[in-house]
């Protein structure tokens, strides 16, 4: 068995019943975590809707939250999310402005990583960062069916 993200009558992601469960809960997650609406409805005989001017507004806002950030735990359980999300954009043609989410972060650094040794870590450079995001999304995409 297996479920449908569409946007219109385009699927963009076909994955099993569990692997979809598990993202649905994730996307439940984010939302709350962002404060925003991800645009991806609840599934429904084996469909879901995506609204794609809020998940463009969701992406950008997941990305920035992202960038923000230099935890390296929140980090390690926000990438696959952040990776299945932009590999979704991507397919349903929402731009992402990388040279903005690349460039310093805007607003206040989060969840930021302090040791006693190191003292505080800041986000990663900002090409580097965007590079290790796209490379994880373009390498999941050649796994996530359409």
């Amino acid at each position: 068995m297996s479920q449908y993200f569409d946007i219109g009558d385009e699927t963009l992601w076909n994955p099993s019943n569990g692997a979809s469960r598990m993202f649905q809960r994730q996307v439940a997650v984010f939302e709350a975590e962002l404060e925003l609406p991800s645009g991806i409805a609840p599934m429904e005989n084996d469909e879901c809707q995506i609204s794609p001017d809020t998940f463009e507004t969701f992406v950008n806002a997941l990305l920035a939250k992202h960038r923000r950030t230099s935890h390296a735990i929140w980090l390690a359980l926000s990438d696959g999310f952040t990776a299945t999300v932009l590999v979704l954009a991507e397919r349903a043609g929402i731009e992402v402005d990388w040279p903005r989410h690349g460039a310093a972060p805007e607003g206040p650094l989060e969840d930021v990583q302090v040791s006693t040794v190191t003292g505080m870590s800041g986000p990663s450079e900002g090409e580097a960062w965007a590079a290790g995001l796209r490379a994880k999304a373009q390498e999941l995409s050649r796994r996530m069916p359409r």
